[in-house]
């Protein structure tokens, strides 16, 4: 779960000459996904919300892990036992997968899903998994176990147990494809929102340098935590606040360390901008995952053009870190935002 993410329009500003602003909403991958494009027509925005939403169908359908139909499925079932042949598509998502494991050391992985079920947060049920189950659990986990071939599209999985989860990077590359179609289609402003967790803002609206986006503070004090322009970028907010659960006064965040197998500690919430949003939605995770220097080591090397803003705690009082962060941070929230630096 991540934080809201929030677009604010300017008076007068959903309405500009021939072009209008339309919004459209559509549930899919257990969120809500919200459209909202300028067209001087409502019936070709209605029409190209449509296709935006039957891509996001469709990409859902690649990628579930809770249809059966699904690829992501089949390779779930039959992996272990063989290797593979997948379609290009689902060999994209691996292989980009894969890639961003690699360079975060494993901050990232797609194959915690299993972690999820044990820690209790697939059915809302705070659980800590005792050391034999966690043990078993670093047998099944480990984005090593998963063998890519890209020439071939042949995926293999090398150990019994491993399952795929795309919960950190799968509404990410929706949007990325759901944007594809609006370039497509030749929308020059629009806004995509995959939930709460990434957005994807097209062009600008009328007259405007960017979409203005809202990053609220992490719960309960809420309120803006900074406020961003974006133009031609997505961003991705990762945050704890909103999903956890309390033991014997210990705070469990949802989001794992795939390397110590446990919920991450000292992280509040994270977002990144980044021109892809299958990138941002993954840098958010590794973000959330390693410490702030580290994070900065990642995105320096791997990830030029990305910006972050970090959220952590240390005892009572937040903390904020930036990197390439374009806005102020409202200090309400944290201590007066710390610079990192490459």
């Amino acid at each position: 779960m991540a934080t809201v993410l929030l677009a604010v329009l300017a008076p007068g500003q959903a309405q500009c000459a021939s072009q209008r602003l339309y919004t459209f909403e559509h549930p899919a991958m257990a969120t809500v996904f919200r459209l909202s494009l300028y067209s001087a027509d409502a019936a070709r925005a209605a029409e190209v919300s449509s296709e935006v939403f039957d891509e996001v169908d469709r990409v859902e359908q690649l990628l579930s892990n809770y249809r059966e139909s699904s690829e992501l499925s089949r390779l779930n079932q039959e992996a272990v036992k063989a290797p593979v042949t997948t379609d290009p598509e689902m060999m994209d998502f691996l292989v980009q997968s894969a890639h961003w494991s690699e360079v975060s050391d494993g901050a990232f992985d797609i194959t915690v899903g299993k972690l999820m079920k044990a820690w209790g947060f697939y059915r809302h049920q705070g659980h800590v998994p005792p050391a034999a189950e966690l043990d078993q659990l670093r047998t099944e986990t480990g984005w090593r176990k998963v063998q890519l071939d890209a020439a071939r599209r042949m995926v293999r999985f090398t150990a019994p147990g491993v399952e795929l989860d795309p919960g950190g990077i799968g509404k990410g590359f929706a949007v990325d494809a759901a944007v594809r179609v609006l370039r497509a289609d030749q929308v020059r402003a629009a806004l995509l929102s995959a939930g709460s967790s990434t957005l994807f803002a097209l062009g600008a609206p009328p007259h405007r340098r960017g979409w203005r986006i809202v990053v609220p503070g992490p719960l309960p004090r809420n309120g803006t935590l900074s406020m961003v322009t974006l133009r031609d970028e997505s961003l991705s907010s990762a945050d704890c606040s909103q999903k956890n659960f309390v033991l014997d006064g210990h705070l469990y965040c949802h989001i794992m360390n795939p390397r110590t197998l446990r919920p991450v500690e000292g992280r509040i919430q994270v977002s990144v901008i980044h021109p892809s949003a299958t990138a941002s939605d993954a840098l958010s995770n590794v973000a959330f995952v390693l410490a702030p220097e580290q994070t900065v080591r990642t995105l320096a090397g791997y990830a030029p053009q990305a910006s972050a803003l970090i959220v952590s705690v240390d005892g009572s009082r937040p903390s904020c870190a930036v990197f390439r962060w374009r806005a102020p941070v409202d200090h309400a929230h944290c201590e007066q935002a710390m610079p990192l630096m490459h």
